[in-house]
């Protein structure tokens, strides 16, 4: 009698085990949050390559000396007090005075001139917004940091006019400790110890996944979640799989999982999906250099033929809002411009004057096929690039769709290697001096060097109207600037703003006190809650 119910009576145990494995799993014990992209370097300082998920994981490791609020505006996070002296030729910071490193070590002013000093040894992507080029020669903006004492930092300015873009600038830039390592390889083993809510345990360069510890000391207090793993998921529908199996118990603000995909997890009953406003950018990019992109009739074609709204009815299932410019509309200097409402009529007539007409009535214009790059792996995007590609044939003009692995294609925009592609930018849009980051001369990308102008545009007017409005002695005067140029580049659509997607966030039915801002940054992340 013993052993006929032996079986199910360690049957039962299995199951009972299996389920406490699993609520432990989920409570605390090993917290596990997926990225949709791989993240090339946990190094805040020196990388010569900056991704939204290298900067997701920045949040969760490091403070900066200055942060955006909720209405994009820029306040003191590692600093206390932001102060102007000298006739605004000297920016001070007053630090907090309850800051530790995850070694214990207090915060003091002179780690803040180490990571300075390093940041700007290392020539990386952040150290390049730090300059103007002038004649072909950089010019610093930063030509003094001086600490008269252990809680304030004095950063004298080239001009007062460069305040503003000099604390743009420190938002990305993660405070290190004196002497500390930094650099590329030293973060694959010994990163820089931060001050963030979570110390670094170990990365898996291999399997792209990055363990941290919650640090009982935070200055703002310990995280609720003792351990968290962040893990790249790439693949939508391995994505989906460990969702659905409790394996990843959150995917905040993910881009790889279809619109519909969301609405099939939100019917999991172990499952929820919640959705937030958000203010970056997904955009249209087009290389302005390579024909017959170089006509600027051409772009305003394809402005007209994209129809967004239906897009972002049919197949974003209304997770996002329709954008007419790179800036959201909450942002101090926005201005829409020249507006793109869907008109095939307007489209067929501008390719006409451009050229490439339909001469025998079947639909089809004498024009080179446009090659339209994508990033693989990402259904969401494979599916409005297709809508796209078919949107645009109605209009005549032929799209080849070419998918590529990430770093590939990222490789190739930089160098121009391409003609049109889709992409998103994640919170550097939110403040006007992004518009030179995408449209000044200065900034097209050469060989030795990637910036952010992949549409390689060129316009003299309004190169000249961004530094005037950098250079502006007061917002209004620089918002009138920012205004006249972002009427000239909507014109000449180098870069087609497509909509403001929504930060989207999936995760187990336990985890609460999810608050994701407009921006999709992961400073959220500390206040989580797993109920039993």
């Amino acid at each position: 009698m013993t052993r006929k119910f032996f079986p199910i009576i360690a049957l039962a145990i299995f199951i009972s085990l299996f389920s406490f494995a699993c609520r432990d799993r989920s409570n605390n014990s090993n917290f596990t949050i997926a990225i949709d992209g791989k993240f090339s370097t946990l190094d805040p300082i020196g990388s010569t390559t900056v991704t939204a998920n290298d900067e997701r994981i920045r949040t969760l490791m490091y403070n900066s000396l200055v942060k955006k609020n909720e209405q994009f505006d820029y306040v003191g996070e590692l600093a206390s007090e932001i102060i102007d002296n000298e006739g605004g030729s000297v920016i001070t910071f007053v630090l907090q005075d309850n800051v530790k490193f995850h070694d214990g070590k207090p915060l003091t002013s002179a780690d803040v001139k180490y990571t300075l000093d390093k940041l700007f040894e290392s020539n990386g992507a952040k150290a390049s917004a730090f300059y103007d080029t002038v004649n072909g020669g950089k010019q610093p903006h930063i030509v003094g940091v001086e600490t008269p004492d252990a809680l304030t930092v004095n950063i004298r300015i080239a001009r007062p006019a460069l305040k503003n873009q000099l604390l743009a600038n420190l938002v990305p830039v993660a405070i290190v400790p004196e002497n500390s390592e930094v650099g590329t390889q030293a973060s694959l083993t010994k990163p820089p110890l931060g001050t963030g809510p979570y110390k670094f345990g170990n990365f898996d360069t291999v399997q792209n996944v990055v363990n941290l510890t919650a640090f009982p000391e935070y200055w703002e207090g310990a995280p609720n979640i003792q351990n968290v793993q962040v893990k790249a998921l790439p693949d939508a529908s391995a994505l989906q799989a460990e969702l659905k199996s409790g394996a990843v118990d959150l995917a905040p603000g993910v881009i790889n999982l279809a619109p519909d995909t969301f609405q099939s997890l939100s019917q999991d009953q172990n499952l929820k999906v919640e959705e937030f406003k958000g203010s970056n950018i997904q955009y249209l990019g087009f290389n302005t250099e390579s024909p017959p992109l170089n006509n600027v009739k051409v772009r305003q074609a394809i402005a007209y033929a994209v129809n967004r709204e239906r897009i972002i009815n049919d197949l974003l299932l209304g997770q996002a809002e329709v954008a007419h410019s790179i800036l959201p509309e909450e942002a101090w200097a926005f201005n829409a411009g020249k507006k793109y409402p869907y008109d095939l009529n307007q489209a067929k007539q501008l390719l006409d004057e451009a050229g490439f007409r339909d001469t025998n009535g079947d639909g089809k214009r004498e024009m080179p096929t446009i090659s339209f790059k994508i990033s693989s792996g990402n259904q969401a995007v494979s599916q409005y690039a297709q809508m796209i590609q078919s949107q645009m044939s109605e209009v005549g003009i032929p799209v080849e769709i070419e998918s590529l692995e990430f770093q590939t294609m990222l490789s190739q925009l930089q160098k121009g290697q391409y003609q049109m592609t889709t992409g998103r930018w994640v919170g550097g849009n939110q403040d006007p001096i992004f518009l030179r980051d995408l449209f000044a001369s200065s900034e097209i990308p050469n060989e030795k060097r990637a910036s952010r102008n992949r549409s390689r545009y060129s316009n003299p007017q309004v190169d000249q109207l961004i530094e005037q409005a950098i250079n502006a002695p007061n917002r209004d005067q620089a918002r009138e600037y920012y205004s006249k140029a972002q009427e000239i580049i909507s014109s000449e659509v180098p870069m087609l703003p497509l909509w403001y997607p929504s930060n989207m966030v999936v995760a187990n039915k336990r985890v609460g006190n999810i608050q994701m801002n407009a921006s999709g940054d992961w400073g959220f992340v500390r206040n989580l809650t797993v109920s039993n």
